[in-house]
């Protein structure tokens, strides 16, 4: 048991602190955006940093076909470790990257290049460590464990969130962080990456890929997986409307608050941070009701609420000005999308055996967050751009509702889980 926690603890730690990496770009963007691209028109900035967030999703599936492929076959624990090395690279380079006065457009180039090595390393993150999660497990509590998954992503959002809090309040001026202070979040990020990597290094490896590594034959990793080709499909169905969701919520909100609501950036961010705070929390509560009532029941909860909620939700946010309501209403939509989030990573890693797991939940999932959820600042942005930003909240409500039909079609993987047969 004691090992068990120990190895749940250090992968989590190191997942929060990838995440932390991976978000700080989007929460710094409002600073950093005109360092990079030169204009007036602060939507138009902002629709280029976007651009290159989603660039960097656009990386995930690559890594979750070469990361994943390497979890099956090295180990949980060394893919966890490769991860988190390349993340303290990109985040390195984005930290010392020159601007646009002093390097031209080779600034932006430089910044990409950093976003897609990001993306590349979380692509791998997501499928190693919900594959670890997911087996490390005891049966009975897999949903609460695995939740840490979303625990530690969220707790990554919010150390992000937190991190420009303090520097915005206490810290630094607004001129300051437009200045340089939007790179002291990166050299934290690379350090704390290095910490990372030094506590995975004493990870117990998963008894189930001891199992499967016992009696693997000729690895064939995109082989082997498109015999599971029903397996790969609901996971990119199921993950569709949660993950534009869970975009739309988090890491678009405080844009969105800013530029459709009208608050503070100060304002926003404070929003933003305390609700994921709560958000947080609700993970391993909801992931501990799926280890009772069943994961479909849930996922369905998400998707009968998400469809219907979220044009109520996001006409309501831009409606008001009071930042109680903003509040609550952001608090409300987190709470549907804790159906999704907390146990989506177990659902995936209990739906394939143990020789393709990895894989299996990384690479359908990289493609289906790239396309959906890596694009929602933009498409959100964009709608907006064009004068129409309310086809942004029936967009994301069709992809919830897509995803619900999935929810209502597929097994309980509760009862029908893979990982108990391995």
């Amino acid at each position: 048991m004691k090992s068990r926690l120990g190895s749940i603890f250090s992968g989590s730690v190191g997942n929060l602190i990838e995440w932390y990496d991976f978000y700080v770009y989007s929460f710094f963007s409002l600073y950093f955006a005109k360092a990079f691209f030169p204009g007036s028109d602060p939507t138009a900035q902002l629709l280029n940093t976007a651009l290159i967030f989603a660039l960097g999703f656009f990386m995930r599936p690559l890594g979750g076909w070469i990361m994943g492929a390497y979890a099956d076959r090295q180990g949980r624990r060394a893919a966890l470790m490769l991860s988190v090395l390349l993340m303290c690279a990109g985040s390195l380079v984005i930290a010392v990257c020159p601007t646009y006065a002093t390097a031209g457009w080779l600034a932006p180039a430089i910044l990409v290049a950093a976003r897609l090595l990001q993306g590349l390393s979380l692509g791998g993150e997501y499928g190693a460590s919900a594959t670890y999660l997911s087996e490390i497990a005891t049966t009975k509590h897999r949903g609460f464990y695995s939740s840490f998954q979303y625990v530690t992503l969220i707790g990554g959002q919010l150390l992000a969130s937190l991190t420009l809090l303090l520097l915005q309040r206490v810290v630094l001026s607004g001129p300051e962080l437009e200045a340089w202070g939007w790179r002291i979040p990166f050299f934290i990020g690379a350090a704390l990456a290095m910490a990372g990597l030094w506590m995975r290094r004493n990870m117990a490896e998963t008894e189930a890929f001891i199992a499967a590594r016992a009696v693997r034959k000729v690895s064939r990793p995109i082989a082997d997986l498109l015999a599971h080709k029903r397996e790969v499909a609901l996971v990119v169905g199921l993950t569709m409307g949660g993950t534009l969701a869970f975009y739309t919520y988090t890491v678009y909100m405080p844009k969105f608050l800013v530029n459709s609501v009208g608050l503070t950036k100060d304002t926003a961010t404070l929003i933003s941070t305390v609700s994921l705070f709560f958000y947080m929390l609700l993970q391993p509560v909801v992931g501990a009701l799926s280890d009772i009532a069943g994961r479909r029941p849930v996922l369905m909860a998400f998707g009968v609420l998400g469809t219907i909620g979220t044009p109520l939700i996001l006409s309501g946010l831009t409606a008001t000005k009071d930042p109680l309501t903003a509040f609550a209403l952001v608090m409300a939509a987190l709470v549907i999308v804790s159906g999704y989030t907390s146990i989506n990573a177990v659902v995936k890693a209990e739906l394939f055996p143990a020789g393709v797991r990895a894989l299996g939940v990384a690479l359908p999932y990289a493609v289906a967050v790239s396309l959906f959820g890596g694009t929602a600042e933009y498409v959100g942005l964009a709608f907006k751009d064009a004068g129409h930003e309310t086809w942004f909240y029936y967009y994301v409500s069709a992809c919830i509702f897509g995803s619900f039909l999935v929810y209502a079609l597929m097994r309980e993987t509760r009862t029908t889980s893979r990982i108990d047969r391995d």
